[in-house]
Order: structure tokens, then C-alpha cells, then sequence
């Protein structure tokens, strides 16, 4: 089929040219003595996107999964309550990891479409006075419902109850393209990945710990090989790592780095909300709904979008890909057939995400949705307008 093959789910999202071309180098010696000229700064550029000044990054040849077993078996013991939230299909794979871990998880189901009961979080952080709770977890962003969640509420209720326990954030479709400041927050374990916010694809585990989930580690007692901090940190201070890391994933996420910095994180977030703002127009104009159910609720790196309870939301999405040459998001779990989802985080612009509208209404259209041609876009296009037009004047003046 002419053309490019266009891509709008929430991850892996697209990779810039620069970052590709990072990528395009030969092996070279992860051994070398001049190695460490690398990866230090590269360590101290990832910890700035994450606003982490007090602890430290372990980049892991992983995914995001990876992450969170690293922060789970390197700060916890086997037996330990903590406390999780469950709503969608990501946070409920991270209860399911720390059961199978064999943690006493304390977990409250919400409706799909909210995000993390920081009210209910606040309730029983107070009223466990004998601090059984050693971990309180929160999924920043739940991609399968396009949701996020207040961690910054979740670090109140921890301090209002005086109450010593970890705060561990999934930050996986967060980090790099939403407001997130660990030291502000006190996020002791932080995690993320490669193929998302840092626009890379798949294969590096990100994971941000603070002073105290390093000293927290001290007190662990899981077994561990691959995701060990003790070896992480021997190696990583002197610039290396303990097994053969993924060079050119590194090479990538340096330059990553470096485009992220150069925007400024806090211009990314601004523009992330723009161009979700655009889409949240958009979605209004076809007369539809959003998964999440509330303003509060709405993330701004990816819309689950409802559809009518006669159509089958993977018709549009099969339509979108095989006439469109587009790929949007699939709903998962619970979801699955109700919602597709527009992934707008990373490498975006009001050039793609209109793209992606416009095929998102000639797809829904195909399958008998009754959509105006061009309304979605249309409001998009004049939500970007305005908005450019407002930033231009606020220069001028």
C-alpha cells in the first residue's frame, strides 16, 4: 500500500529520526575503557527527565514489567502488605505480579474509566497506626482506560497519616510526556519505559528510586539476579553494567534524552495537553464519550474512546488498518470491542493527531457510525488554531 503506515497507539509510539539514527551504529566494546564517558552523563540525563535529584536510575535490558519486579523484589520482603488499586488492564497486571510474588496485597477495585481512590488510600493509611503497610503502589497513567491518577494526592494521604510506607508509581505512559516530579512527590520507585515518553522502541526497563528505596533495599529480602541493585550499582558507578546491556537502545535514549532536555520537560507536558485537548474536542464533536469518566480523570497521552453499544469498536479499529494503513489502539481486558483508543505521547504534533482523527472518522463512518465528516477533525483544528493564536499573542505582548 502507498504510502507510510501510520501509528497511534499508546505505545510504542513513533521514533524520531534523530533517535533512529543514534540507533544506527556498530557493536562496540561495553568492556572499553573509555565507556564510562558514555553512560555516566547518560544516567544524570535520565534522572532530569524524571526530577529525581536524590537517588538514582537503573536503565534494565527489559520492558517496563522488567521495572517493576526490579522495584518490587529490591525494596519489599516476601509477606509484606502493600497497599494497590486496581482499574485497568495495566494495574491490574501489577496486582497480579506482586501476588505472585507472594506480597499480602491489600487491593481496592474501582470502575474502569477512575483512577487510583486516593480518598480510600487516605482511610486505611490512617487507620493502620502499627504501619503494616510497607508499600502504597499507584499506576499513574492507566493506558487501557486513558486515565490518570493523582500521585501527588497519594503522597498527601501518605503524610497526613504520617505514615513511613514506599510510594511506588507504574509511570510506564507518564514519564516524559505528563507533569511528574518524584522528589516533589516523594515517589520513592518510579517506573517507565523505553518505547513511550522516550520514543525509543521497546527493550529498556526505566527505573527511578529514590535515597529511600535505596536505603529500603538494605532491608529486602527477596532473591535476586538480573534486577540486583547490589549489582547494578557496583557496575553502573564505574560506568558499566553487569551483563551485556543494550547498546544501542543507550545510544538512543542518550539522544532521547537530549531532545527531551531541549524542549523542556515542562513545554512537553504543555504540548502533551494541547494536542489531548484536541483530541478530547474532537471526541465531543462525534457526540461520543471517553472511557474515563470525569475531566479529572482524562490523561493526556492517550484517549480510550467509547463507541455505541451496536458497534464493535475492533470493526472500526480492522477498518482503520487495513483501508487507512493506520494503527489505533485496541481496547484490552474489560474493554475489549467497546473502546478504541489514540494514542497521542512522544513524538507528536497537531499534524499527526489530526491525521489520526481524520482517519478515525472515515474508519467509524465505513462501519455505519453515524459521524459528520470532518466534525472531529474540524473541532480539533480549531481547538490547535485558537490555541496558537492565544500563544502567539501572549508573545507578543
Amino acid at each position: 500500500m502507498a504510502g507510510y503506515r501510520h501509528l497511534f497507539i499508546p505505545g510504542p509510539t513513533n521514533v524520531p529520526e534523530e533517535v533512529r539514527m543514534a540507533m544506527n551504529v556498530s557493536m562496540q566494546d561495553m568492556r572499553a575503557p573509555d565507556f564510562p564517558e558514555f553512560t555516566k552523563p547518560l544516567f544524570e540525563k535520565v534522572q532530569r527527565v524524571f526530577k529525581n535529584t536524590t537517588g538514582r536510575v537503573f536503565l534494565y535490558p527489559s520492558s517496563g514489567t522488567g521495572a517493576w519486579e526490579a522495584a518490587i523484589q529490591n525494596t519489599l520482603c516476601p509477606g509484606d502488605k502493600v497497599l494497590m488499586s486496581r482499574f485497568g488492564q495495566f494495574s491490574h497486571l501489577w496486582v497480579d505480579m506482586a501476588q505472585r510474588l507472594g506480597l499480602d496485597v491489600d487491593v481496592i477495585d474501582c470502575d474502569w474509566g477512575t483512577g487510583v481512590p486516593v480518598e480510600q488510600y487516605a482511610e486505611r493509611l490512617k487507620a493502620d497506626t502499627c504501619h503494616r503497610i510497607k508499600a502504597v503502589f499507584a499506576t499513574h497513567n492507566e493506558t487501557a482506560t486513558g486515565v490518570t491518577s493523582d500521585i501527588k494526592g497519594v503522597r498527601a494521604a501518605l503524610d497526613a497519616a504520617n505514615h513511613p510506607a514506599l510510594l511506588m508509581v507504574d509511570g510506564v505512559s507518564s514519564i516524559g510526556s505528563i507533569e511528574f516530579d518524584q522528589d516533589a512527590w516523594g515517589v520513592d520507585c518510579a517506573v517507565s519505559g523505553s518505547q513511550k515518553g522516550f520514543m525509543l522502541p521497546a527493550g529498556l526497563g526505566i527505573l527511578s528510586v529514590s535515597k529511600w528505596a535505596l536505603d529500603a533495599h538494605k532491608r529486602s529480602e527477596y532473591p535476586r539476579t538480573f534486577f540486583s541493585f547490589e549489582d547494578m550499582i557496583a557496575n553502573n558507578d564505574n560506568g558499566y553494567f553487569p551483563y551485556t546491556p543494550a547498546t544501542q537502545l543507550l545510544r538512543g535514549l542518550d539522544t532521547a534524552c537530549d531532545m527531551i532536555h531541549a524542549e523542556g520537560i515542562e513545554n512537553i507536558w504543555a504540548r502533551h495537553n494541547r494536542l489531548a485537548s484536541g483530541v478530547r474536542a474532537a471526541v465531543d464533536a462525534w457526540g461520543l464519550r471517553l472511557c474515563a469518566t470525569e475531566s479529572k480523570w482524562h490523561s493526556d497521552t492517550v484517549s480510550a474512546i467509547l463507541v455505541p453499544g451496536d458497534v464493535d469498536a475492533r470493526d472500526v479499529i480492522a477498518r482503520a488498518y487495513g483501508t487507512y494503513n493506520t494503527s489505533l489502539g485496541s481496547g484490552l481486558s474489560k474493554v475489549m470491542g467497546k473502546v478504541f483508543r489514540i494514542g497521542h505521547l512522544g513524538w507528536m504534533n497537531e499534524g499527526m493527531v489530526t491525521t489520526a482523527l481524520s482517519v478515525a472518522e472515515m474508519a467509524m463512518i465505513d462501519v455505519g457510525m453515524k459521524i459528520a465528516p470532518g466534525s472531529g477533525v474540524g473541532a480539533a483544528i480549531s481547538h490547535f488554531t485558537a490555541t496558537k493564536a492565544a500563544d502567539a499573542t501572549q508573545a507578543a505582548a
